[in-house]
């Protein structure tokens, strides 16, 4: 029973270390892949100028910005007959955007550092979502 148990724990623990470290990986290269574009979408988005203001403003009004992103983002993508989160890399974006959401609401009033490292993953996550839809959906990107 214990060995059963164990074995469990590990492996929950080696997956939630998978996850976490595709994520990362997948943020960093996509970041770079996005960060010379200048997206046409980005008067509808506000998760890049969140990332400027993480710095120095209040969380709580950049973590409703980011919802509403957040809520947009889906609107389009389930109403939208051309937008769709096609890749696995797009849904574990997605994953790690509800699992940092879910860290941000742990940590926001003991730890308010890893609460401002969880919104600007979120907003990384939000930037490299909405750069994506853009280009499938044929919004106008100029370089």
């Amino acid at each position: 029973m214990f060995a059963s148990v164990l074995i469990i724990v590990l492996c929950s623990a080696l997956l939630f270390y998978w996850f976490r470290y595709s994520c990362i990986l997948l943020l960093r290269n996509s970041a770079e892949q996005v960060s010379g574009l200048n997206l046409a979408m980005q008067g509808t988005f506000q998760c890049a100028d969140i990332q400027d203001r993480l710095r120095t403003a209040e969380l709580v009004p950049l973590h409703a910005a980011l919802q509403r992103d957040y809520q947009v983002l889906t609107y389009l993508v389930r109403h939208a007959s051309s937008v769709k989160l096609e890749s696995f890399e797009e849904k574990l974006l997605v994953w790690d955007f509800k699992l940092m959401r879910a860290w941000y609401w742990v940590t926001k009033t003991a730890a308010p550092k890893q609460a401002r490292e969880a919104l600007r993953e979120m907003a990384s996550v939000l930037t490299i979502l909405s750069g994506r839809i853009g280009q499938r959906a044929g919004v106008a990107v100029e370089a």
